[in-house]
C-alpha cells in the first residue's frame, strides 16, 4: 500500500476503467502472455470486487474513493473524502474534504480530464453529463464510444496529443474509460456471431495492442501514478445470467491493480517502478 499522501502533490494520475472486464479473462490472458503490455507494466492482476454491477454506480463509487475491495490482503482505501466511521482509511490514505476525488484533487493543484467512452459519458442528456461533469475538462465523440472497432486506439490517440501540450508543471489527474470491452465485442472476431467470452478475450488483446503508447506518454511528462482496473463484469450465460447490472459473481469479481511509471524523457523507454 503506497503512502498516497506522498503520491499526490508530486505525481500525475491517471485512472483507467477497462469497461466490462471480467477477471477471469483478465487473469487468463496475462498468464498467457496474451496481453503483453498490460503484463509489463500491470505485472500481476488482483482480484477485487467491485461496488458496482454496472457503470452508473461502479464509477460513481470510484469517483467518491472507493475503488474495487481486493479479496485478500489490504482492504485500505487509496483515496477518501472524509466521513466519520471510515474503517478503510489510515493514514496512508489521500483524505479530502471534497466530497469526492476529483474536486479533491482540483483542490490540491490537479487539472482533471475525463475521456469517455461508454453511453454515461455522452453528454448528450441531463444522465449523460452527471459522470463528466465531475471533471473540469470531459471530452467524448461517437469514435470513442461502444460498437466503434478503433475506439481505443482514437481514445489512446487523443490523449497522447492532449499530454504532449498540457503543461508539464500542471498536475493533471486523467480518467479514461475504455470501452472495447463492453459489448459489442464480436466486432472483434465475428459480427455474424453473439458475443461470448472469446470475443471478450479479443476486445481486451486489441485494447492492449493500442495502451502502451499511453503509458508512454505519461512517462514522458513526469511520474504518474496509474489505477486500472474494470467497473463490472460480463456474464455470458453463466446460470442463466447474460450482461451485467446483477449479482453473479462473474460480474461482481473484476482485476485491478496499481504501479508507478517513473519520469522518462526519451520517447519509448517509460518504465515501471
Amino acid at each position: 500500500m503506497p503512502d498516497m499522501n506522498e503520491i499526490v502533490g508530486t505525481h500525475d494520475i491517471l485512472l483507467i476503467v477497462l469497461d466490462s472486464l471480467r477477471y477471469d479473462v483478465a487473469a487468463q490472458l496475462l498468464y498467457s502472455g496474451e496481453t503483453p503490455v498490460l503484463r509489463r507494466y500491470v505485472g500481476e492482476w488482483v482480484e477485487a470486487h467491485t461496488p458496482g454491477t454496472f457503470a452508473l454506480p461502479a464509477n460513481h463509487a470510484f469517483f467518491a474513493g472507493f475503488l474495487p475491495t481486493p479479496l485478500e490482503g489490504s482492504r485500505t482505501r487509496l483515496f477518501g473524502s472524509r466521513i466519520a466511521g471510515s474503517e478503510t482509511a489510515t493514514t496512508k490514505t489521500c483524505t479530502f474534504e471534497e466530497p469526492d476525488i476529483v474536486r479533491g484533487l482540483a483542490a490540491r493543484g490537479y487539472h482533471t480530464l475525463c475521456v469517455g467512452g461508454n453511453g454515461f459519458f455522452t453528454k448528450e442528456s441531463p444522465l449523460s453529463s452527471v459522470l463528466p461533469d465531475y471533471f473540469v475538462e470531459s471530452h467524448w465523440t461517437p469514435e470513442f464510444g461502444v460498437g466503434d472497432v478503433n475506439s481505443t486506439f482514437q481514445q489512446v490517440s487523443f490523449l497522447c496529443k492532449w499530454l504532449s501540450q498540457h503543461p508539464e508543471d500542471k498536475l493533471l489527474f486523467t480518467y479514461l474509460n475504455i470501452v472495447a470491452t463492453h459489448q459489442p465485442t464480436n466486432i472483434y472476431l465475428d459480427w455474424e456471431e453473439p458475443d461470448s467470452l472469446e470475443s471478450h478475450a479479443a476486445a481486451l488483446e486489441y485494447v492492449d495492442d493500442c495502451i502502451a503508447p499511453l503509458f508512454e506518454a505519461c512517462a514522458l511528462r513526469r511520474d504518474t501514478f496509474v489505477i486500472i482496473c474494470s467497473d463490472h463484469g460480463t456474464a455470458y450465460g453463466e446460470d442463466g445470467f447474460y450482461g451485467h447490472r446483477n449479482g453473479h459473481s462473474v460480474v461482481t469479481t473484476v482485476p485491478y491493480a496499481h504501479f508507478r511509471l517513473k519520469a522518462q524523457r526519451d520517447p519509448g523507454f517509460s518504465v515501471r517502478h
